[in-house]
């Protein structure tokens, strides 16, 4: 039996290490995507057999106004299909920045009912530190295609009317995932037209608080204590950012971290930030201001 397939391919949890993946490359079963986005794709460097994950591409719906926005179930299981995904298939997702776009991969393919799904713990830059071996990104997947079906799961990926009534609960938490500046409006945003601040009564969790200096996740306890310092004893958590990516980084953290009640507000601050009298903004660093 060959060193691969020694090796179990059930992810011990939503996220594994580079050892655990670098001892089962190339076993039948793991598929590995690089879910990189914009300048984090521009290296050309991938882990040997990754498969492109495009969230700037057929993994975003793009009649929607708000860019990756969640295909719908026919559309996210085509592009699975044709990535090669089998129903029984392992997925294993990683970025370029270390745990920047790969845990929206993650979130989506739970929200599909897929749970055979972790996130590489450092993404690349992980990779590369050990010494593990990379190759050139192929332009496009070429292999056969996979079996996977689509069983989408209510609730992880929520609606603006959702958080609207969510920052109104008191056993709600609405947490932004992104920079302290922007929350409170003194950064302007990255994308034209949007409105600075955040959603009255949200929280800012900047997804970086969630790793360490080595852009590893923190330990289960320091998530755990990291997130309850903003959220307090609420356990029914919603995560908002710039376009529904980095939240899912605040996903994967409160999981690791034992929150069961989550979900992702997928429009984002896309979507809140437009111009509109049914989405208040207010500025100003003040948790829930």
């Amino acid at each position: 039996m060959s060193a691969v397939r020694s090796h179990s391919l059930v992810p011990p949890g939503p996220l594994v290490g580079v050892d655990w993946l670098a001892e089962r490359l190339g076993a039948p079963g793991l598929v590995v995507f690089d879910a990189s986005v914009g300048a984090h794709r521009d290296g050309g460097r991938c882990i040997p057999g990754a498969r492109p994950f495009d969230l700037d591409g057929d993994l975003s719906d793009h009649t929607a106004a708000a860019p990756h926005t969640m295909p719908g179930a026919e559309a996210f299981a085509g592009a699975m299909r044709a990535l090669g995904v089998d129903e029984d298939s392992t997925v294993v997702a990683y970025d370029g920045a270390g745990i920047y776009s790969s845990a929206r991969a993650w979130w989506m393919l739970r929200a599909m009912g897929f749970d055979r799904v972790a996130v590489l713990d450092g993404g690349l830059p992980a990779w590369l530190a050990a010494g593990r071996p990379v190759e050139e990104r192929a332009a496009a997947y070429e292999g056969p295609r996979g079996s996977f079906a689509a069983r989408p799961r209510t609730g992880l990926l929520v609606d603006a009317a959702t958080v609207s009534a969510a920052l109104a609960d008191p056993a709600a938490a609405v947490l932004d995932a992104r920079t302290r500046e922007r929350f409170a409006g003194t950064a302007p945003e990255p994308r034209p037209g949007l409105r600075g601040g955040h959603m009255p009564g949200a929280l800012s969790l900047p997804f970086g608080e969630l790793q360490d200096a080595d852009g590893l996740m923190r330990p289960a306890a320091e998530l755990r204590e990291a997130i309850g310092a903003v959220a307090g004893d609420r356990e029914q958590l919603y995560f908002s950012c710039g376009s529904g990516v980095t939240a899912c980084v605040l996903a994967l953290g409160a999981d690791l971290a034992g929150y069961g009640r989550l979900a992702v507000y997928d429009g984002s601050w896309s979507e809140w930030g437009m111009p509109s009298p049914d989405r208040p903004v207010v500025t100003g660093a003040g948790a829930g201001s």
